[in-house]
């Protein structure tokens, strides 16, 4: 007799055609483009933290990850070490929906590039996801 498996799933995905927040870039026909699942917004709520620099948001100075301080410091295997503890902190900091699997620091030392890969599963359902970004 086959065991039956339990899914969890977010309330929030539950209800159709109630946008949850909305998803990066902005270039909706609006401006904004909405997003409708929390795997989605998650994503998204992601992208922006890598995206933002300390001190960038207001009346949350501690948001972000530093990203492009690292490309003018020059690329070494020590940064990239710190640059991976800093995106991690701040990811178990200000979006603990979700567990990290790996970090991926791709870097080009002649031109300062870096591309950034993050592996993540969802806490609620298990469901693995990746976001990609690169930065010059």
């Amino acid at each position: 007799m086959p065991i039956p498996q339990t899914i969890r799933v977010n309330p929030l995905d539950l209800q159709k055609n109630i946008a949850i927040g909305v998803s990066l870039p902005f270039n909706g026909p609006a401006v904004f483009n909405s997003t409708y699942t929390t795997k989605d917004q998650i994503k998204s709520n992601l992208i922006n933290l890598l995206l933002t620099a300390k001190g960038e948001r207001v009346m949350n100075p501690e948001f972000g990850c530093d990203l492009k301080n690292f490309l003018f410091e020059g690329i070494t295997n020590s940064n990239i070490s710190l640059l991976k503890t800093n995106i991690s902190d701040s990811i178990s900091t200000f979006i603990p929906e979700i567990t990290l699997k790996n970090i991926n620091l791709d870097s080009n030392i002649d031109d300062n590039l870096i591309n950034l890969t993050i592996d993540y599963s969802l806490n609620i359902s298990q469901t693995p996801d990746q976001v990609t970004v690169q930065f010059t």
